[in-house]
């Protein structure tokens, strides 16, 4: 068994790296567990991101390992390693990871989400490229285009009456003949004249040659498949919360986030989550390194109080 660190934090991405950088200025003794061994979360598949103040025109890859370089001037260490388990017994957390055992006093899990892909010709050719899954990160850069957005919850609804402010058309996808999404929000949908509704329908294949120009659609209940030329698409059908090996430590919604508010305190008590796992309304970079920061203030507030 190592020794018993002060922290643990599972995750690289912003909000663990946030929290790595808060919790070596706060004094702690602090590992970083990174399956990927490069830092950055899901922000390094990003082309580019124009809405982090100070940081102007920045692609994804670049700001994640700017993250990572902070943490690691600051002194952070890391285990490149995968996670299998996390029990606590005794006021102490043991985390399993390739046949080894870590321990620590406290805990941050800040694995992140994933979004729900399509799983169609072309999305994964085209991320980044016209293909993209949060509309309010990568909607400015298509003012005055036409895009396409697949879904029918609040999500996409949501997504769509953004888009429709900046872009000249948005097509909205659904399977569906009817919205799962609010009702108060698929009216303003179907009131505002740039946005076009197609029901029943499935995006089946996106097509381009480096950036996205159409796609193909196919009408469900017809079978018929039409061609729609765009410059974006807009993917807004769920995410998908990493927290599987964090069922049986901590409380999870009926979705898979953990529970937890912006203290980041979860049902158990030593135990925080970060970022984009964690029950919250708005998923993006500077929230998840707001939660890393959260996080240690309630870490430390947790050793004060012991």
């Amino acid at each position: 068994m190592e020794k018993i660190r002060d922290l643990i934090i599972i995750g690289a991405g912003p909000a663990g790296l946030t929290a790595a950088i808060y919790a070596k200025r706060a004094g702690l003794d602090t590992l970083v567990i990174d399956e990927t061994g490069m830092g950055g979360g899901q922000i390094v598949n990003t082309y580019e991101v124009d809405n982090y103040p100070g940081l102007i025109h920045i692609n994804g890859f670049d700001m994640g390992m700017k993250f990572k370089e902070h943490a690691t001037e600051m002194g952070t260490e890391f285990a490149d390693v995968t996670v299998t388990g996390v029990t606590k017994k005794d006021d102490l957390i043991y985390v399993y990871a390739n046949d080894a055992e870590y321990v620590s006093k406290a805990l941050i899990i800040a694995t992140g989400a994933k979004h729900r892909a399509l799983g169609i010709p072309g999305e994964e050719e085209l991320r980044g490229m016209g293909v993209s899954y949060c509309a309010t990160c990568d909607g400015a850069f298509f003012r005055k285009k036409v895009c396409a957005v697949v879904g029918g919850g609040d999500v996409a609804l949501e997504d769509a009456l953004f888009l429709a402010k900046g872009c000249s058309k948005v097509y909205l996808i659904h399977r569906r003949d009817e919205f799962r999404g609010a009702k108060v929000l698929a009216d303003k949908v179907k009131e505002t004249e740039n946005i076009e509704i197609v029901y029943d329908s499935r995006v089946t294949e996106i097509i381009g040659e480096g950036s996205v120009n159409r796609i193909k659609v196919e009408n469900i209940k017809s079978g018929s498949v039409t061609e729609l030329d765009i410059n974006g698409i807009f993917i807004a059908v769920g995410m998908d919360p990493n927290t599987e090996l964090f069922k049986d430590v901590v409380e999870l919604d009926k979705s898979g986030y953990i529970k937890a508010g912006e203290d980041c305190i979860t049902s158990t008590e030593g135990i925080f989550a970060a970022g984009d796992l964690r029950t919250k309304k708005l998923r993006q970079v500077i929230t998840a390194a707001a939660d890393g920061a959260n996080a240690i203030t309630s870490v430390s507030e947790y050793f004060n109080n012991r």
